[in-house]
């Protein structure tokens, strides 16, 4: 800092009062040094900036908690009721669960945006990570980052299902699961499964007892529609302790309309195509005391040849056929549409079989021109079958793949 001498003082003066002058040049100094510290018009000291910047610093931390459960590298988590985030003070805005491929987690904000839960179970033995974001009332943001591991089950279930993954199947054919558990928590596991249809139709499931879960729509499927099939049971629990293990994508696709329809009164057979007869058969059903089911029936197998023993049936010693061409099942109880070779002249004139749909063959069913071949070859599991005025009742809908004989409101219930 540069100081100019004082004006008008003369070397003698400057010798004689040296001591005031050196007190007036630390004056100056003293008062150049503060100005340039920034003391400047008395409003306060240096410290007094400072306090001004740690009120701003602290005024922009965010007022809201994020709050994750369980806790961070918590081990053998629950799949279904631990995973909980909320926030005091505060909103979310974002929650994000992720498994160890990226794969999100949906899930349910609640409480105005106080809390999210996961809208389905989690997969076991399987490593998450949870990002959460949170505002104040200023709009100051917060967040939270956790990861966990889901338990490993000691008991596991899976499903076998019909139709096949990529199949073509009849217009009947519903989606049948068949657990190898008993399950006694049946919402859960009908909520880990999800089906979407193009065309867009509505699709219930129904249980049979507690191992056995089918999907179908108000009406048979229509030709062409396809259908795909989420099996989402990989944690979840299907009884106490025993959880699903399998996770799954199944697609099927409805064919052609057929359905055929049995007179048991006139012995007759017509198949149909989108509505419209293309063949009349002549058929023999259930003789008197092994009268043939009533109703509609679903294909669940085709043989081009199998052995028929009516021990099986509970029928004793009645029959064992071991070469019976072109056989259809319709009924897990046994009953099916096949070729018959030893009925004589019965079909289209009198019911000789012991339940069955009768339908001319040749032994061996090489003529691929009789009824049964025909029948056989222009069938595809889910094409349906429909039996009236014999003289039994309605085949039970849990006999086969035969739950369209269930009004829709129960189907539903």
């Amino acid at each position: 800092m540069n100081v100019r001498p004082i004006s008008g003082a003369s070397v003698d003066a400057r010798g004689r009062g040296g001591k005031g002058l050196l007190a007036l040049i630390s004056g100056v100094l003293v008062l150049a040094v503060t100005a340039c510290g920034g003391g400047g018009s008395g409003s306060g000291s240096s410290g007094d900036g400072k306090g001004k910047d740690a009120g701003s610093a602290q005024s922009k931390q965010s007022q809201a908690v994020v709050t994750i459960a369980p806790k961070d590298g918590a081990k053998s988590v629950d799949t279904s009721g631990a995973l909980k985030v909320s926030v005091g003070k505060g909103k979310l805005t974002t929650v994000e669960v992720k498994d160890p491929k990226g794969a999100e987690i949906s899930g349910t904000v609640t409480g105005g945006g106080t809390g999210w839960t996961p809208s389905t179970h989690l997969a076991a033995s399987t490593k998450y990570t949870v990002h959460a974001v949170a505002k104040d009332s200023a709009g100051l943001v917060a967040a939270e980052d956790s990861s966990f591991t889901t338990l490993t089950p000691k008991n596991t279930f899976i499903g076998t299902y019909v139709p096949e993954d990529g199949s073509t199947v009849g217009v009947g054919m519903p989606f049948s699961i068949r657990f190898t558990r008993g399950i006694t928590h049946p919402e859960d596991v009908e909520k880990a499964i999800s089906i979407k249809t193009e065309p867009a139709v509505d699709v219930e499931g129904h249980w049979f007892g507690n191992d056995r879960l089918d999907f179908r729509p108000e009406q048979y499927w229509k030709s062409g529609t396809k259908v795909t099939v989420k099996l989402n049971l990989d944690g979840v629990e299907g009884r106490s302790g025993v959880y699903g293990s399998q996770a799954k994508t199944v697609k099927f696709t409805i064919g052609r309309d057929q359905v055929s329809y049995v007179d048991a009164k006139k012995h007759t057979m017509k198949v149909t195509q989108d509505g419209k007869v293309i063949k009349t058969i002549p058929v023999t059903t259930g003789k008197p005391g092994y009268d043939t089911w009533n109703g509609q029936m679903v294909m669940s197998e085709k043989f081009t040849e199998t052995r028929m023993n009516s021990e099986t049936v509970g029928y004793g010693k009645e029959y064992d056929i071991k070469d019976v061409p072109h056989a259809i099942r319709l009924t897990d109880s046994g009953t099916f549409a096949h070729g018959n070779y030893w009925g004589g002249d019965a079909f289209g004139n009198y019911n000789a079989s012991h339940g069955c749909i009768g339908l001319r063959d040749v032994r061996g069913g090489y003529d691929s021109g009789t009824p049964a071949a025909w029948f056989y070859s222009h069938s595809i599991i889910g094409d349906v079958v429909v039996v009236k005025n014999a003289h039994d009742a309605t085949v039970d809908p849990a006999n086969g793949l035969n739950g369209w004989n269930i009004s829709w409101e129960k189907w539903k219930s």
